[in-house]
């Protein structure tokens, strides 16, 4: 998807702001650099650099905008695109993260949609089994620190992490084992660390 002249000094003012400044330029910076009418002229330069793969864009933040690096860029094929595979998370008891960058695993490029980052973990355990995850699964994750309640989510609790439904009831968090025969795990946020660490997309499993 090519790009016209005038899009391709937006791009580059923002490859260059961020090599600068290492922060992107906000919207107002641009409209000002390129004397452009208004906001809307702005967002439409973005959409366009963004559908065509040249940045990537969290619309929540003030300075979401970051050119797509070439050398990601080619790690994208027909076949799948290649995602951190960050290492193990907990389907009983919460284990440690444990995140190495350097280790990928290509993914269907059908589960990698939207501006928002993928990783993949490990399965450790059986207690979200009733809802057809399983030990030595990989699981595909979208990177967010928010969830909608009962959405399975990859919890950090006190540095540790595991995968449960997210059932938030009367100021403490539920995380519920898709496992009849587990109890549910209740973190109290005042006396333990809680975060959300991304939300469950897909998963991958391998028969041999």
């Amino acid at each position: 998807m090519g790009i016209t002249k005038k899009q391709k000094e937006v791009l580059d003012f923002i490859t260059n702001y961020w090599k600068e400044h290492e922060v992107a330029p906000t919207q107002k910076e641009i409209k000002e650099a390129f004397q452009l009418k208004s906001y809307g002229s702005v967002q439409r330069y973005l959409k366009y650099l963004k559908d065509s793969g040249h940045i990537e864009n969290d619309w929540n933040a003030r300075r979401g905008l970051k050119p797509v690096d070439e050398n990601e860029k080619a790690l994208q094929t027909e076949a799948g695109i290649e995602i951190p595979l960050l290492g193990d998370v907990a389907a009983g008891i919460p284990i440690e993260a444990i995140e190495n960058p350097d280790n990928t695993i290509q993914v269907p490029s059908h589960m990698i949609h939207g501006n928002h980052k993928f990783y993949a973990l490990n399965v450790k355990g059986d207690s979200m089994i009733e809802d057809g995850i399983f030990e030595r699964d990989i699981i595909i994750c979208k990177h967010q620190t928010t969830a909608n309640r009962g959405q399975t989510i990859i919890a950090l609790v006190d540095g540790e992490a595991t995968v449960k439904r997210y059932q938030p009831r009367d100021g403490k968090i539920e995380l519920i084992p898709a496992n009849s025969s587990m109890s549910p795990i209740v973190v109290d946020p005042r006396l333990s660390q809680f975060s959300i660490a991304g939300v469950l997309v897909g998963l991958m499993r391998s028969y041999e």
